[in-house]
């Protein structure tokens, strides 16, 4: 199993999440409004705290668990339709999942995603 952890704009959620709906034994996945910064670095001085919430973009995190058959599909359509072309359109990230469980059963491993 995948847990895949993609960062878009968050006016491209709507195509990702449609993508995501077409593809077949996909489970579910998550969505977290967040708040974040790269490569841009703003302004050079901060005398607040406040200050620094400028230079925060704003960005939505889509978060999947999946069998490892459907991780390529997976990606793949998040890159579809999350790309811009522009700088910024976000990180996609793979990590292996070492065990599930669901909490109304009780089910384990692939049985839980």
């Amino acid at each position: 199993m995948k847990e895949i952890k993609a960062y878009i704009k968050p006016h491209k959620l709507d195509a990702v999440i449609h993508a995501l709906h077409r593809i077949e034994s996909l489970t579910g996945g998550s969505i977290v409004h967040a708040h974040g910064f790269g490569r841009s670095k703003g302004k050079s001085e901060r005398h607040r705290i406040d200050d620094a919430l400028e230079l925060l973009a704003p960005h939505v995190k889509i978060e999947v668990v999946c069998r490892d058959d459907l991780v390529e599909e997976v990606a793949a359509a998040i890159l579809t339709h999350a790309h811009t072309g522009l700088r910024g359109d976000g990180k996609i990230y793979m990590n292996t999942v070492q065990d599930v469980i669901r909490i109304a059963t009780g089910e384990r491993g692939e049985e839980a995603v």
